[in-house]
């Protein structure tokens, strides 16, 4: 998995082959063809990879109840944040939209990775307004679906930019907005 992301990552999702991968690995094809059968197989293990990696991350914060939910937004995101920028081959793949038109299987382990993300995120702000924390101009989804895009978009940003600004500084700055409108009281303070 990791030789995958190098490669995606130095030369783009479409090097990404099992001709390649052997060579960068220094196996035959019929080896590597043992554990894989094609690119998409390959794409199933690095989305599994990414998945169980996110969630052990967001598992360890999550259930922190007593904490400040923007605080614990932060902390979510800014982990992501921190992943997308040590491994950006990370945003190719999950981010990629073209690699998952015609492959139901991939478009599904996405779309199951978005609703793990969505779902956790949706817990706390419900919690948040549920608590007062955060204003109820509209529901949990809507407003998960507000940060998420928001993150989103600060990631597509510095994906254009080809990774030259700081991901986590400019994802922070945007994360700090939506909350500061999301909060009943305009108390955030910048990470």
């Amino acid at each position: 998995m990791e030789a995958a992301i190098r490669r995606i990552d130095n030369l783009g999702i479409q090097e990404l082959t099992i001709k390649n991968l052997s060579a960068d690995l220094g196996f035959s094809e019929a080896a590597l063809y043992r554990h894989f059968k094609s690119k998409n197989e390959i794409m199933m293990g690095l989305l599994d990879y990414f998945m169980l990696e996110m969630k052990t991350r967001v598992a360890e914060i999550a259930p922190e109840t007593t904490r400040n939910p923007s605080d614990l937004l932060k902390e979510i995101f800014k982990s992501r944040l921190k992943i997308f920028a040590q491994k950006p081959a990370i945003v190719s793949v999950i981010f990629s939209e073209g690699i998952f038109q015609f492959n139901k299987e991939l478009r599904e382990k996405v779309s199951g990775m978005m609703q793990m993300m969505q779902a956790e995120i949706e817990s706390i702000v419900n919690r948040a307004q549920a608590d007062g924390i955060f204003r109820d101009f509209a529901g949990p989804s809507t407003i998960t679906t507000i940060i998420m895009g928001s993150m989103r978009m600060a990631v597509l940003e510095w994906r254009l930019l080809e990774h030259k600004s700081d991901l986590i500084k400019e994802g922070m700055a945007v994360l700090n907005g939506v909350l500061k409108m999301m909060e009943k009281e305009s108390d955030v303070v910048n990470v």
